[in-house]
Order: structure tokens, then sequence, then C-alpha cells
């Protein structure tokens, strides 16, 4: 087999950057599970809104997640802090380097809606999403856990099986990897619940195989009722979403996280499908393995 080239890893930032705010972001995911519905709803928008809630008052982080400022306070104080200006003030270290591309986005596309008046042309609305799906790629280069990266890898390369699921939006992600994984030898096998035969496909699941699940928010029972049944079977678990709070993150051996721009309310699948392809091709590049493609004419066609 062709050997690969070395390729030195690139100098990416991450929001590690900011080690007070990584601090208090592990805590909220340690202990989301024991908070209250109001503290939960809080501690998820901290996480989705860390690039810029420096810069918001009390009164704009209540009525956002639709709690009193009484509730934000209670917040910053069960995390040790005196109040929400205390908590505030380490997402304000370094706010100039850490603003996000996205979320400076989504600010821009609300002025151009109010702008427009509905007057915006089919070649303006692709324009728009176009740039949302630059703003998300670079917010997510940026961002990527590179160690986290290297561990969802790992868990491949070790694996005889890999089992993918992923419904509703991340049906695509799953279907995706499950072709591009099929080049590899190991067993591949894509839950598509078809019939709702969910816990028939994984019938021959086994400990020592991996589960890729691929979920955001709201998160598809499907999904769920999948990962709770490979973690039985002593299955590992690799994940690809939204938040270190969603359900599957917290039970994950490695967690991806990935946050897509939003465009007219559409959320976009550009930086998910380029995570699960850059995971195909570094797991490509650990195992060492050539692309075949399964036939001339096949390749031709594709």
């Amino acid at each position: 087999m062709k050997k690969l080239r070395s390729v030195p890893p690139s100098p990416v930032a991450s929001r590690g950057a900011n080690p007070q705010a990584e601090a208090l972001l592990k805590r909220i995911a340690a202990e989301f599970e024991q908070l209250s519905r109001q503290l939960k709803i809080i501690g998820r928008y901290v996480e989705h809104n860390r690039d810029h809630i420096g810069l918001e008052r009390i009164q704009d982080v209540a009525d956002q997640c639709g709690v009193q400022p009484s509730a934000v306070i209670r917040f910053a104080k069960h995390f040790g802090f005196s109040g929400y200006t205390e908590m505030q003030k380490i997402f304000r270290d370094g706010l100039s380097q850490q603003l996000s591309p996205a979320r400076n986005y989504q600010s821009r596309i609300r002025t151009v809606i109010e702008s427009a008046k509905g007057r915006l042309s089919s070649g303006d609305i692709a324009y728009e999403f176009i740039n949302g799906s630059i703003a998300g790629m670079h917010e997510m280069q940026r961002d990527l856990h590179s160690s986290v990266f290297s561990d969802a890898v790992n868990l491949l390369a070790r694996a005889d099986g890999i089992w993918l699921v992923g419904a509703r939006r991340s049906a695509a992600v799953a279907s995706y990897l499950t072709y591009a994984l099929q080049h590899t030898d190991k067993r591949i096998q894509l839950v598509s619940g078809f019939g709702s035969m969910h816990e028939g496909q994984l019938r021959s699941l086994r400990k020592g195989d991996v589960m890729i699940a691929i979920s955001f928010a709201p998160y598809a029972d499907e999904t769920l009722h999948c990962v709770k049944l490979a973690l039985s079977r002593g299955a590992k678990l690799v994940s690809i979403t939204d938040s270190m709070m969603s359900p599957i993150a917290q039970q994950s051996h490695a967690a991806l996280i990935v946050h897509e721009s939003e465009t007219f309310g559409f959320r976009s699948l550009t930086n998910t499908m380029c995570l699960a392809q850059s995971l195909f091709i570094a797991l490509a590049y650990h195992i060492e393995l050539e692309y075949q493609p399964t036939s001339t004419s096949l390749a031709a066609q594709a």
C-alpha cells in the first residue's frame, strides 16, 4: 500500500485560549443534568453565545432565555460568582480576538432582511446562504478541538464495526459517512430505522464496535434510543452534535461539537458535512487507506 506523506498539523486556534471561560463551560456541562429547568436554559444560552455574552446586559440574557434577571443571577451564583457582572467578566477577556464570524453574520443578516422589506431576489437569498456558510466554516476552523477530533479518529481506527445513526436533518450526514466508510475494511452499518426496526438493525452490534451518532437540538428520540442500546451493549460512542450539554455528548467517548449558521430561519449543513468528510479522510490517513472506486464505470458516473 502506498505510504502517505506526513503533513504537519496547522496551528488552529481554539476556544481553550480563554481558560476561565472554558473551565466554566466544562463545569456547566458536567453539572447540567442536576440543574433546574431555568438554569439549563441559561446554561445552553451561555454556551451558544459565549462569543458575545461579554457585551450583553443581564436583561438581554434574561429576555433571550425567557426568564427573570433574578434567574440569571442565581445561575451565576450557582457557579461561584458574586453575580452576573463577575461571570460576564471572564467572557470579556480577549473579546476582540474571540468575536465569532458566524455570530457577527447573524447581526448582519437581520439588517439585510429588515432593509430589504420583502424584496430579496433569488440571487440575494443564495448569496446570503453562501455568506452564512463561509462565516460558519471560519468559526468551526477556529474552534475545532483537535485533541477530541484525534480521539474520535483513534476510536474508529481501533473499531471492528462502525454503526451510524442520524434522523431527520442529520440523516444526510449519516448516509454520507456510511458511503465513505464503506471504503474501509470495517463492518459498516447504517441504522435507518426503516419500519421502526431500530432494535432489529442493532441486534448484531457488540462490544468493541463504535457508534457514530449525529443529532442536533431538539435531538431525535430515535437517535437517543439507538445510543442507549449501543452503550448498554458495550459499544463506544462518537457523537456529532451542537452542544456539550446535549444528551448524546454527555455519554460520548468523543464528542465533536459543531454549530451551523442560520439564514432566513434555516440552519445549514455545511459545517457538519465538512466535519464528517474530515473525519473520514483523517481515518483514511491514519490507516493509510487508498481510495479505490468500486468500479471504473461507477467512478465515471459519480
